[in-house]
């Protein structure tokens, strides 16, 4: 089967394969946390040589694999391009690597771009006109394209055709320009945020959720035979449980690992040293760093437990708001430890009892009726 040909796309400003990082940093100002889900500096995100290539190599996401697989085989077998394909969910899933699979699957070429990137309607249209019949294009962050972008793409995914105007006025002309058939393959991972005319025009759409411990332990063992890392099965468990269910950051902690085990047990990573290298990077059990056990401290101590504004929060741990917002929420809240009111956030006595402080009288109150008397 031909290998899916990745190749370089992407407007002015765009970074490597069209990704623009520089807008993403704009709006993800993270300092290179380890426990980031966003990409950052030493990823690799495109050409990774721990990124699964098949199927069978990319371990998790079964009911998303088992539905791609019948539709690629579907349309393999009627000989025909597959429908347009989008995935959301939160940031580090494998919505990349999911469309080189479904590149490689179908024996096409993959272009790879994202949303920011594609500037005007030429940058657009430079990209399709270049497709060959049957490749794939792959646009990361799709709910970020312009609208002016946006409304030629909508007939490029539904007739497979370009509709330009050239000039003005009385010079004014309109070509009407076929496209190739192609898969549009799109990753957002705010779905609500797409418009629903370019939602409507997908035909698959599919969700992608965390990873259990167990799924992301056989991912770090996969990871480190690639990297040459022997690594024992308790200790890449204990990566896998600090890892906050994302394949991205489990693979950048087994990095950083291999680095302590090479020091101090002789390039062998096992439990003990993954343990003393997590807590030396400071992030716990449940994979929370400084920056979240602050953010919840911060709620706790200074405003009993919340509500507290976001604007107020980030001023209070210097943290910037989006970043709170992006990064530390998700997952505090997927694990119970923070939930969002019309008045702000609040902490919940699950995040009290991990972090070893006393619950705040609000929360006493809630869990005792007798005291919201008094």
């Amino acid at each position: 089967m031909q290998k899916a040909m990745i190749e370089k796309s992407g407007g002015k400003g765009s970074g490597e394969y069209g990704i623009d990082w520089d807008a993403q940093d704009q709006d993800l100002d993270l300092e290179n946390r380890l426990t980031d889900t966003g990409y950052i500096p030493g990823d690799q995100e495109v050409e990774n040589p721990l990124r699964p290539r098949t199927f069978g190599e990319y371990i998790g996401q079964e009911k998303v694999k088992e539905n791609l697989k019948i539709f690629i085989e579907a349309a393999k077998s009627r000989k025909e391009t597959l429908d347009h394909v989008l995935l959301y969910g939160p940031p580090g899933l494998g919505k990349t690597t999911l469309a080189g699979i479904v590149a490689n699957e179908l024996g096409v070429n993959l272009r790879i771009t994202s949303g920011p990137a594609i500037e005007k309607p030429g940058d657009l249209a430079a990209l399709l006109t270049n497709l060959s019949p049957g490749d794939v294009l792959f646009i990361d962050e799709v709910h970020r394209l312009p609208r002016t972008v946006e409304e030629i793409l909508y007939p490029a995914m539904e007739d497979f055709a370009l509709d330009i105007i050239t000039g003005k006025g009385q010079m004014a002309a309109s070509y009407h320009l076929p496209l190739p058939k192609f898969t549009l393959v799109g990753a957002t991972t705010r779905a609500g945020q797409l418009s629903a005319p370019l939602r409507d025009r997908f035909g698959v759409v599919l969700r992608l959720e965390l990873y259990s411990p167990q799924e992301l332990g056989l991912i770090v063992q996969r990871s480190a035979r690639i990297l040459n890392a022997e690594i024992e099965a308790d200790a890449a468990l204990e990566l896998a449980s600090r890892s906050r269910g994302t394949p991205r950051i489990a693979n950048r902690l087994l990095k950083r690992v291999r680095d302590f085990a090479e020091v101090m047990s002789g390039g062998v990573i096992t439990l003990n040293t993954s343990q003393i290298a997590l807590d030396r990077l400071e992030i716990d059990e449940l994979g929370l760093d400084l920056s979240d056990r602050n953010m919840l401290t911060a709620i706790i101590k200074n405003y009993a437990g919340g509500p507290v504004g976001l604007e107020t929060l980030a001023a209070a741990i210097g943290e910037e708001a989006i970043t709170i917002e992006d990064v530390n929420e998700p997952y505090l809240m997927q694990i119970g430890f923070l939930t969002r009111t019309p008045r702000g956030r609040c902490v919940t006595p699950a995040a009290c009892a991990h972090l070893g402080l006393p619950l705040p009288s609000r929360l006493r109150a809630e869990d005792d009726p007798q005291l919201k008397l008094q």
